[in-house]
């Protein structure tokens, strides 16, 4: 299943490569892979070959440290048990510093650029490329390049960009109460359906012991980058194959949108809106949203398979339905939304060991098996466990999913557009309004 998977996905990341995924994160606290690691000076080479298994002459603890920022902090401590792994196995030292789900990580890291405190590996969209031209490592040749083919490679810079995971978006649900419901998620391929089904879902909540609909977050400050990024994404992309780049391309023609297609979008926002708990939609929070998904409070949310990672999450079966805005959307969009990169004044020989290691055995274990993440290696032998994963494979492998091409947008948009979605779910907006108000400001903003 993991090769086919792999196969099915090559097309639409390729379109990403060619052009130059957590997701940004949010506020947080900085941690490490181990005390030990942070204390001790690394160990000789000669050491390190003693007593590890080293699997290469470079990957020795003379490397010296090697600082990762970490966007997903919902995977925090399976990135520490990576460092330590890491550790253990090589004699280098990893340390992990993981900034919070309410935290837009390119923000934190043009103040860390700033401040002259850069971290040898980071994480960038692919769109983000441009932002780093010529302070990030050339990545061509090495090892683990052979065994994937979601790389991400730039024109200039070259080979850029490590896939650590493939993603996937839409509107993810609680299956348990959808049945109790008698709501069939295949049936949610037009606008018609979706009403109805709400108008259903709705109307027992008290029977089936939720909270609202739709677990929806519209706060900009905290989850501008999902509203701005992930749900402006179905706009972009939904009902689209993988290759089908025309609203990405009218979008970078100066900003240009299709007001139609926009307006039936608008209409569905606003359906989510209406049936949104109004505390969590007008000033929720990421951790907010994903607690009361998990807790079965919310029949959908508008994240992607990073929000629940591990089956000991939930009780419940999880799946994505597509944003159906026009009748016959039945796709979800999936790929590498984001990628680390190795800063090109720091530690870049630790940084490429690092990777290499990365896309080995025992680090995908870690990360498939404990983090839930969807490998983008072909040799991996892990099937993700992931409970959004064989919705998202059943999509995949039928061919309905589109590319992630929001993250092909000009650099920062989200942080216009996500107010917009806000004003909206405030009632400042009517769905005329916020077609307007996007076209606008989507202009104004390709126009600077």
């Amino acid at each position: 299943m993991k090769k086919k998977l792999m196969s099915v996905l090559l097309a639409s990341t390729m379109v990403l490569s060619l052009a130059a995924c957590g997701t940004t994160g949010t506020t947080g606290t900085t941690t490490s892979d181990n005390t030990d690691a942070q204390t001790q000076e690394a160990a000789p080479a000669d050491t390190a070959a003693a007593t590890t298994e080293a699997p290469a002459a470079e990957a020795t603890g003379s490397l010296g440290e090697v600082r990762l920022l970490n966007g997903k902090p919902e995977i925090n401590d399976q990135m520490q048990a990576l460092a330590a792994k890491y550790n253990e196995e090589t004699g280098n030292t990893l340390v992990v510093e993981t900034i919070g789900g309410d935290t837009n990580a390119s923000d934190e890291l043009k103040k860390m650029n700033a401040a002259g405190n850069m971290p040898d590996i980071f994480v960038i969209e692919a769109n983000q490329a441009a932002n780093w031209d010529g302070m990030l490592a050339d990545l061509a040749g090495e090892d683990w390049t052979n065994k994937t083919g979601f790389e991400l490679v730039n024109d200039s810079m070259g080979t850029i960009g490590f896939p650590y995971t493939v993603e996937a978006t839409a509107l993810g649900y609680n299956a348990d109460i959808l049945k109790a419901a008698g709501v069939d998620p295949a049936s949610l391929t037009t606008p018609a359906a979706w009403q109805a089904a709400c108008e259903t879902l709705d109307s027992k909540k008290d029977e089936l012991g939720i909270t609202a609909v739709f677990g929806w977050c519209a706060e900009p400050t905290n989850l501008g980058w999902s509203s701005g990024t992930h749900v402006f994404a179905q706009y972009l992309d939904a009902g689209l194959k993988a290759d089908d780049t025309t609203y990405i391309d009218l979008l970078n023609d100066g900003g240009k949108i299709d007001e139609a297609r926009m307006k039936n979008f608008a209409e569905f926002v606003g359906m989510m809106n209406k049936y949104s708990d109004p505390a969590l939609l007008i000033d929720g929070t990421y951790d907010n949203q994903v607690a009361g998904f998990k807790e079965g409070k919310y029949v959908f949310i508008t994240q992607g398979n990073w929000c629940v990672t591990s089956p000991d999450d939930v009780s419940f079966e999880c799946g994505f339905a597509p944003y159906a805005f026009e009748d016959g959307i039945n796709t979800i969009i999936a790929g590498p939304p984001s990628y680390w990169v190795a800063f090109a004044d720091g530690n870049v020989d630790g940084a490429k060991a690092f990777f290499n290691w990365c896309a080995g055995d025992s680090a995908q274990d870690i990360l498939v098996n404990q983090a839930g993440l969807v490998s983008p290696f072909d040799d991996c032998k892990y099937e993700a466990v992931n409970p959004f994963y064989k919705s998202m494979n059943s999509y995949i492998t039928a061919g309905n999913y589109s590319g992630w091409h929001t993250m092909l947008k000009k650099d920062g948009l989200q942080n216009e557009t996500c107010n917009v979605f806000a004003d909206y779910a405030k009632g400042k907006l009517d769905a005329d309004g916020f077609v307007s108000t996007m076209a606008k400001v989507i202009a104004g903003y390709y126009a600077q």
